[in-house]
């Protein structure tokens, strides 16, 4: 609920969720709107990965950019502002970056003076540094480049493949970041989000 409020409150009036695994019981409990926002729903038959889900909801997908975010992390970000730093660039995809005290579980994302995204750094042993947020605003025609009704990674092989050849940006949030794909990362969302 917190990501579609972050959407709600940013005046997105149509979401498209992609969901696979117990995907009936998401769609009865969240229904077709959301505070006013328009929920419509992209369901895998089998596992697409991250790029492969985007792609099967292409039908779905009907402005010239979409703003795309991982359901598995939360990252307070100015969604305005992410839209005319996206607009200024001519961007093909934006990319938010949230700065965490310790990237050793996400790899850190290399980026020029420019703004371009020009590479990732695997996960390791580092300290702090700048992280890919799981939220991009993209080209919707950039997602008609990945191979349909297939299993795609976005972040394995689709962004590296468009660094070069797109004009990939980075836009940098101080906001506070969460990703909830460890037991100890879950268990921290109370805290997180005061609940």
């Amino acid at each position: 609920m917190f990501l579609l409020d972050q959407l709600a409150e940013a005046g997105i009036r149509q979401v498209v969720l992609l969901t696979g695994f117990k995907a009936d019981q998401v769609q009865d409990a969240l229904g077709d709107d959301y505070r006013g926002t328009r929920l419509v729903y992209s369901q895998e038959r089998a596992p697409l990965g991250t790029a492969g889900a985007v792609r099967a909801a292409l039908p779905l997908l009907t402005s010239r950019a979409i703003l795309l975010m991982n359901g598995d992390s939360y990252c307070a970000v100015d969604l305005a502002g992410l839209r005319e730093f996206h607009g200024r660039r001519e961007a093909d995809l934006s990319m938010v970056l949230a700065q965490s005290p310790d990237a050793s579980r996400f790899g850190t994302v290399r980026v020029r003076e420019d703004g371009r995204v020009v590479g990732f750094e695997e996960k390791t042993q580092s300290a702090g540094g700048w992280i890919n947020a799981g939220i991009y605003l993209m080209a919707t025609s950039l997602i008609a480049e990945i191979a349909p009704q297939r299993k795609v990674s976005l972040e394995k092989e689709m962004f590296p493949a468009w660094i070069g050849r797109k004009a990939f940006y980075a836009f940098h949030t101080e906001g506070r970041f969460l990703d909830i794909g460890t037991p100890e990362s879950y268990a921290q969302a109370t805290a997180f989000f005061d609940l």
